[in-house]
């Protein structure tokens, strides 16, 4: 009899998933932003695909595959169901938090002058591109407020003539009805320094504006934590 009580006591003393969910549930709701590590942020938003398994080995190696959070949240699906255990029910979990915070961010600019909100506009955009593995080339079209008209995805690839012709984004802009525009790509090796290529093309549609009265801003490269201005260092 005292080996069976033995055996209750030490099953009594292994914690539930549920009890596990609820303790995580808590310390989301009442400890702030800091108050799950990353892999218990995976581990809760996996909850909604799997309702009764334990999700804590899943969110590990989601982030031992990736190397962070944000890489996680936006990988491809395909690239998430390598990682054994992943289905598409968890996969749908990720990207519907990934898209919430897009359109987060994108509530923070729409309707506003973007030049007045610079550090708005720098979160919509690092949200966005800066966990990109490709390179990815858009044009944010203003009107006579500075304020958003269209972001336009030019394409993906590197910033040259092959990839963005000056003449087209100025001519979308002029159909557009735009005053200015802000050039964004992303590097995705993490450095946003300008190449050469990112300057030449950015002075050629720079120069191409001035014929048209469509001003250039500014070009912006996203980085991963940190992001370069062409115009804050004279490029422009």
């Amino acid at each position: 009899m005292a080996q069976v009580d033995d055996e209750f006591a030490g099953a009594a003393q292994v914690p539930s998933a549920a009890g596990h969910r609820e303790r995580l549930r808590k310390r989301l709701l009442s400890g702030g932003a800091e108050a799950l590590a990353d892999y218990e942020v995976l581990e809760y938003l996996l909850f909604a695909a799997n309702r009764r398994g334990d999700t804590k080995p899943l969110a590990k190696a989601l982030l031992a595959r990736f190397g962070s959070l944000a890489r996680v949240l936006e990988a491809e699906p395909a690239a998430l169901a390598k990682t054994p255990g992943m289905g598409e029910a968890g996969a749908a979990a990720l990207k519907a938090v990934a898209l919430a915070a897009r359109r987060m961010a994108r509530s923070e600019v729409v309707d506003r002058p973007v030049i007045a909100n610079w550090h708005a506009l720098i979160d919509y955009l690092s949200t966005d591109m800066a966990h990109l593995t490709v390179e990815r080339v858009r044009v944010l079209y203003l009107d006579t407020k500075n304020r958003l008209v269209q972001d336009h995805h030019v394409g993906d690839g590197s910033i040259d003539e092959a990839s963005i012709h000056p003449r087209e984004v100025i001519r979308r802009g002029l159909d557009l009805g735009a005053a200015a525009l802000i050039l964004v790509h992303n590097h995705p090796s993490g450095n946003p320094e300008p190449s050469r290529a990112d300057i030449a093309v950015t002075l050629k549609i720079a120069e191409a504006g001035r014929l048209l009265g469509i001003a250039v801003h500014d070009h912006v490269i996203i980085g991963q934590g940190r992001y370069v201005s062409l115009k804050a260092k004279g490029l422009i």
